[in-house]
């Protein structure tokens, strides 16, 4: 292993094609992120409104979520492989699991910062609660919504690699080759795509978040 350049490019260049190829294992990665992230925002706002219209449900909530998010992602997916085998919805079922927590917490603080002041005047304007939640809440809430789903999207790319043990096409599995093999060129491929598609998705929500509540950069930088 001494003797071996630490990346191979003549490997690399082999292995940008084909089924297990680099450009369709990152683009799976990519979807299944984008799958997870989706999936956990619609449930966590559902959670979210619950405990806003009922605030007895917020400690079962905060309990559930929470559990989830503690257990280990490789206990969690040994518990769900007897169930639903080594598939996609396994891994999307622990991926979902460990986005709630941290959604629901930040959608929750997002909609409950809403100055009251301001929900009483769209009410006196007519509003209805519908209009209310859409038109008043969402938008002042959505930069702490956007600060929630920016973490639970980066956390969610580095646990889709882990989901390469339950036999999931990403880029865990050049970590995994690397790792069996003991050959480095593969194991640094899947740990720098997996770093690089984390920063960009951090940048890429950042700059979602300053084009849709620009309001929320000038507030910023005023204080």
């Amino acid at each position: 292993m001494g003797d071996e350049p630490y990346i191979d490019w003549a490997w690399l260049g082999r292995h940008l094609d084909g089924s297990d190829g680099v450009w369709v294992r990152l683009a799976n990665h990519l979807r299944l992120t984008v799958i997870a992230v989706g999936v956990g925002l619609v449930v966590s706002f559902l959670l979210a409104l619950l405990v806003r219209r009922w605030r007895w449900a917020l400690s079962p909530v905060v309990w559930t979520t929470g559990i989830l998010y503690t257990i280990p992602s490789l206990a969690l997916f040994a518990l769900l492989v007897p169930i639903t085998g080594f598939t996609v919805l396994t891994g999307e079922i622990g991926l979902v699991s460990y986005t709630l927590l941290i959604l629901t917490r930040n959608i929750l603080a997002g909609l409950e910062g809403v100055p009251a002041d301001v929900r009483e005047a769209a009410t006196g304007m007519g509003y209805s609660r519908s209009q209310l939640l859409l038109r008043v809440d969402l938008p002042l809430a959505l930069p702490v919504i956007v600060a929630g789903l920016r973490v639970a999207t980066v956390t969610t790319i580095g646990l889709v690699t882990v989901t390469s043990l339950i036999g999931l096409s990403n880029l865990g599995q050049f970590i995994l080759q690397g790792i069996r093999q003991i050959f480095n060129t593969p194991l640094v491929v899947g740990a720098v795509l997996s770093i690089a598609l984390a920063v960009l998705a951090d940048l890429g929500l950042l700059g979602l978040q300053r084009v849709v509540a620009p309001w929320s950069r000038r507030a910023a930088g005023n204080g």
